[in-house]
């Protein structure tokens, strides 16, 4: 997924990570002739290049970053009391992550980004849901769970 580079910092082999809206980190390097990013070396390239979108690979394997913390759960579900909004495709803010617990039967977990995939969520499994990534659930036959929600406790300040 395309996810905006919204700060930096320096990791502990003194590279460059570009922190993105997701909240994954990747390096940006300029190592020539394998990768050419002169930008990153001077504080005014790295500052033109905020906002610039890079190709998140941990946000397309829906792996959630370290340092989040859940904020708000909706109420328990069933396979009667699914709201509608979330069995047609729907996304999440800018910035905040979910989790799908399923805590009896199972649930059909379809997400449309980068391509179309679906699973089956049984009792005890989680389903990830990226910032702003479409997606939708289905019950498959009786269901209980519940979403919870995810976000930064701290923002980087930018370098």
């Amino acid at each position: 997924m395309q996810r905006k580079i919204i700060s930096y910092y320096k990791d502990e082999r003194d590279d460059w990570v570009a922190v993105l809206d997701c909240f994954h980190g990747q390096h940006v390097r300029h190592d020539p002739p394998f990768t050419n990013r002169p930008w990153v070396e001077s504080e005014s390239g790295r500052e033109e290049k905020l906002g610039f979108e890079l190709n998140c690979l941990k946000c397309d394997r829906l792996e959630i970053p370290e340092d989040l913390k859940v904020y708000k759960r909706t109420p328990e579900f069933s396979d009667l009391t699914i709201p509608k909004g979330l069995l047609k495709r729907h996304s999440t803010k800018l910035g905040v992550w979910g989790e799908i617990c399923v805590l009896s039967g199972s649930l059909v977990y379809t997400v449309y980004e980068p391509e179309k995939r679906s699973c089956q969520l049984a009792s005890g499994e989680r389903g990830i849901i990226a910032p702003q990534m479409i997606h939708q659930v289905e019950a498959n036959g009786k269901v209980s769970f519940y979403v919870q929600f995810l976000h930064r406790a701290k923002v980087e300040e930018s370098i």
